[in-house]
């Protein structure tokens, strides 16, 4: 336990070295980079995408995967917007019901992945593309403007310039931080992805954890679905393409092993900030979209492969 919290220490430190060092080098590179406005920008730019990825974590630690949650936050952002801006229903009811949506495609994918036995990859792509089928179904394709009732969620605070949603996303990083590390739930979800095996054996049920991650990971897709629209909005059901591969780049980047059993929120909290500092720092060099996903994407591609590295090194040493 001790190994493996030095280990988790050792690689949260490389982080923030790799943080700070793309801080200094954009600053350097290029003037009015390192400001308080552009700190301000890439904080209320993350709450999203943190949320998902975090749901994501949980997914990725107990050896799945979960290919559906920008296709559900679409849908989420949908369904928000059609609440909203057609019935005219309040934020907090509109998000209660939308959350509802999450969790129930999560269920449907944590249902057959546990009970029917079907690989993770093939279920939650399939479920991808159902879900955004029924976005764009259910609003013609459209999106769907709200407007001020919901963009205050999304708009910085006076005083400190940090929005609400930000500061919930934080919050909700320190939960499952704790609910990871401090419960016998998280050791659970570690020991699922180690040796599923091991763990049933031991008298512990595994497909209740199996679904409770995938129904987790739908509800912080929902949720990201309501942070997303209220940073536009609008309820988009076209949007969110590539979202779970954010979510998954920003999991791999922090650490997460993609075969199971290791992985922190913290770090993969220091990986959203790594990917939102890089691409923040290429948009103000004037790179396109096309070469901010190449970098990206190359530097996921080796974030697996020093995974892959260090898990042969373990398994022979």
């Amino acid at each position: 336990m001790q190994e493996r919290l030095r280990a988790t220490l050792a690689g949260q430190t490389v982080l923030v070295l790799v943080l700070v060092a793309l801080t200094v080098l954009f600053s350097i590179g290029l003037d009015r980079f390192f400001t308080v406005a552009t700190l301000r920008a890439v904080l209320n730019q993350i709450p999203a995408i943190t949320v998902v990825s975090i749901g994501m974590t949980f997914v990725l630690i107990t050896g799945a995967i979960d290919l559906s949650v920008g296709s559900v936050l679409a849908l989420t952002s949908a369904c928000l917007g059609l609440l909203m801006a057609r019935h005219q229903w309040s934020l907090p009811a509109a998000a209660a019901a939308v959350l509802i949506v999450g969790i129930l495609s999560g269920a449907v994918s944590g249902s057959l992945i546990t009970f029917a036995r079907l690989p993770s990859f093939i279920v939650t792509l399939g479920v991808l593309q159902a879900t955004r089928g029924l976005a764009l179904l259910a609003t013609g394709s459209r999106p769907q403007y709200i407007g001020a009732r919901v963009e205050w969620l999304s708009s910085p605070l006076s005083g400190i310039g940090i929005s609400p949603a930000f500061l919930a996303a934080a919050c909700f990083v320190c939960a499952a931080h704790f609910v990871l590390t401090q419960t016998v739930f998280g050791r659970w979800c570690r020991a699922l992805g180690d040796n599923a095996v091991a763990l049933s054996l031991s008298g512990v049920d595994i497909r209740p954890i199996r679904l409770a991650v995938f129904l987790l990971s739908g509800f912080c897709a929902s949720a990201g679905g309501i942070i997303e629209t209220s940073r536009l909005s609008t309820g988009d059901p076209g949007g969110a393409r590539g979202f779970e591969l954010l979510a998954i780049a920003a999991a791999v980047i922090g650490g997460t092993s993609l075969s199971g059993g290791r992985g922190s929120v913290l770090s993969t909290f220091l990986g959203v900030l790594i990917i939102a500092v890089l691409q923040t720092g290429l948009s103000h060099a004037g790179a396109g979209e096309g070469v901010r996903y190449l970098i990206t994407g190359s530097i996921t591609v080796a974030a697996v492969a020093a995974d892959s590295l260090r898990s042969r090194t373990t398994r022979h040493s």
